[in-house]
């Protein structure tokens, strides 16, 4: 398997960004990170949309970590489009979220998240979170193929 294993991280809270950066590089987890802000470019990336069709430089993920609050589209809505979509539903999806509300945590997992996280408030608490993503999700676990699909010209 010789592509990228790329992780694509759905965030639009500044802060939550450099923190999470932050911990990868703490966690030396080597996978590249691509980032994006709100719920339709999560799906423009997914689906291969400008800006982000040129999979050379936006290949598609090997996993998804997805914040449910987002602008434009929440990320429960990214998930349902995502699920729906048979040539991506495989990707793991981790919820890493600050909703506690139970009513959330049911719709991620009806809609097919993998895992739901509670983004914690000290950094050393997410850094143990990406270590044990990174020692479960990307080293252990054997993830599935992925073949995206080929936009034709609209």
């Amino acid at each position: 398997m010789g592509r990228q294993q790329v992780i694509l991280v759905v965030e639009d809270d500044p802060n939550d960004i450099i923190l999470i950066e932050r911990a990868f590089r703490k966690a030396r987890v080597v996978n590249p990170l691509q980032f994006v802000r709100d719920g339709d470019q999560a799906v423009d990336y997914l689906d291969g949309r400008p800006p982000f069709e040129d999979r050379e430089r936006h290949p598609l993920p090997t996993l998804i970590l997805l914040d449910l609050k987002l602008p434009r589209r929440s990320g429960l809505e990214v998930l349902e489009w995502l699920k729906a979509h048979p040539e991506l539903r495989r990707i793991p999806t981790l919820v890493l979220t600050s909703s506690r509300e139970s009513r959330d945590v049911g719709r991620a997992y009806d809609l097919g998240a993998n895992s739901y996280l509670l983004k914690p408030v000290n950094p050393e608490d997410l850094l143990h979170i990406v270590e044990t993503v990174n020692r479960f999700w990307l080293l252990t676990n054997h993830a599935p193929e992925i073949r995206p699909r080929y936009r034709s010209p609209e």
